[in-house]
């Protein structure tokens, strides 16, 4: 069991088939996946298991575990074991002492609960981290409007304006918090106040997109009371609906469709291949909004935690 000694070994480390396979050698140039960062358990020249921990910018420490994956194919006995192993070395080697575990997300076939044969592998990898102490914190829809599909017509009931600067944001970010149905938000909201979680999301994801700023929208009522905000823009991989919310009072009214409609809108225009999204598997209006929209669930996203 050990790490991968060079970007020569991706061909190794890429022999389980994964979502993420083909964006991996560019992570490492980006500096957001290390050499380090990416164990393999072989027996001989045979991939047993494999993990991999990804980080948002280089420099920044290991931040989520997103590669975890077992040999599917054999049947021995002790296959578990040996992703439990992998794992154990692995933390131990390359976490820093006393820092946490950071999540694992792990990419799944849309409808694997339906499929034996999808669900049985899900359910070994759960297996091995529960083993090591992890629980299932949420399940995700992941969500793609692919061009072509049509964007709902503007209705006229909403003004919208560019974003002025950070703290217009956070005003309106803070009380969108108020009963949300995000499950990462309401972790942070058992945690610390919302003004802290608003700040931290904002300079932690925000801030780190290098799509421009006047992508984002406040939407407004003609007489300027505010409705809420939609974030289109570009992380390192794809166009993104990055957030989305309308304020507690301003909710029932469908006044969702409008913002993400309009924040499609403004992706689209620039010719893009297409455009990601994802919401928990639980928030049922979110989903229905982004169903109505034209987005398609192409793939799932489970998240276990140590914390």
């Amino acid at each position: 069991m050990r790490p991968m000694t060079g970007r020569g070994e991706l061909e190794l480390f890429n022999r389980f088939p994964y979502a993420l396979n083909e964006e991996l050698a560019d992570d490492l140039d980006a500096g957001r996946r290390r050499p380090e960062w990416m164990w393999m358990a072989l027996r001989g020249d045979h991939l047993v298991a494999r993990l991999a921990w990804w980080a948002r910018k280089p420099g920044d420490p290991p931040q989520i575990l997103d590669v975890f994956d077992l040999d599917d194919v054999s049947a021995e006995p002790g296959r578990l074991d040996a992703g439990v192993q992998l794992l154990e070395t692995a933390k131990a080697q390359t976490l820093s002492e006393g820092g946490g575990l950071p999540d694992c997300s792990l990419f799944i076939p849309p409808g694997w609960r339906d499929d034996a044969s999808a669900r049985q592998p899900i359910e070994d990898r759960m297996t091995v981290l529960e083993r090591t102490g992890a629980r299932l914190f949420v399940e995700r829809l992941r969500l793609e409007w692919r061009p072509g599909t049509p964007i709902p017509a503007t209705r006229g009931r909403l003004k919208f304006g560019p974003v002025g600067d950070r703290e217009d944001l956070l005003a309106l970010m803070v009380p969108v918090l108020e009963g949300t149905l995000d499950a990462h938000s309401r972790h942070d909201l058992d945690r610390m106040p919302a003004t802290r979680v608003a700040a931290e999301q904002y300079d932690g994801e925000f801030e780190g997109y290098d799509s421009p700023r006047d992508w984002w929208r406040i939407a407004t009522l003609p007489d300027g009371e505010p409705v809420g905000f939609v974030i289109p823009a570009r992380n390192s991989y794809n166009p993104i609906i990055a957030y989305i919310g309308v304020l507690p009072a301003q909710r029932g009214n469908g006044y969702i469709d409008e913002l993400l409609a309009e924040g499609t809108r403004i992706l689209a225009a620039h010719d893009v291949p297409r455009i990601r999204a994802a919401t928990d598997l639980g928030n049922v209006p979110m989903a229905r909004a982004f169903q109505r929209a034209g987005y398609v669930n192409f793939e799932r996203q489970i998240t276990m935690t140590w914390s």
